[in-house]
């Protein structure tokens, strides 16, 4: 019951999203790309770094966001998993707990109009803006590597 734990427990949840959607990215390169890097004597190797991997990159980056999105705001993992300590310290062998854990175990015994509701409504707002924040950051990123290697 620590964070290392749901860091194993996290990288089981996310991990088959990433693959999934890494793999489509890759194999819907198109197959003249690639054929035609290696009808210029690109070794194999050189053929999928130089031209599978940069046409795939923005599926890629989308990928690991998406996988790193679900990692934030998944809920019951590390509620489960992790102790439930409201005490945040940087050692990974004691438990923990994220904003949406604290918000999702803390609401619902707090009296409305409280300070402590109010608190709790502030933690949502900071999530709900760093998720906006990099979600946004990520988008724009996406578009960048798209018009870069959309020339290939």
């Amino acid at each position: 019951r620590n964070a290392l734990i749901v860091g194993m427990a996290m990288g089981f949840a996310v991990i088959p999203t990433i693959f999934s959607i890494a793999e489509d990215a890759v194999f819907n390169v198109p197959k003249h790309l690639t054929q035609g890097s290696l009808a210029l004597g690109a070794t194999p190797w050189q053929t999928v770094i130089g031209v599978v991997l940069l046409t795939a990159s923005p599926g890629i980056f989308s990928a690991v966001m998406i996988g790193f999105g679900r990692a934030v705001g998944e809920t019951m993992i590390v509620l489960m998993a992790s102790g439930n300590s409201p005490i945040v310290n940087f050692n990974i062998f004691e438990g923990m707990r994220t904003l949406a854990a604290n918000i999702a175990v803390e609401l619902p015994e707090t009296a409305v109009g409280s300070t402590h509701f109010r608190v709790l409504f502030l933690s949502a707002l900071v999530l709900l803006a760093f998720t906006f924040v990099l979600n946004t950051a990520a988008e724009v990123v996406r578009q960048r590597l798209r018009k870069r290697y959309a020339s290939l």
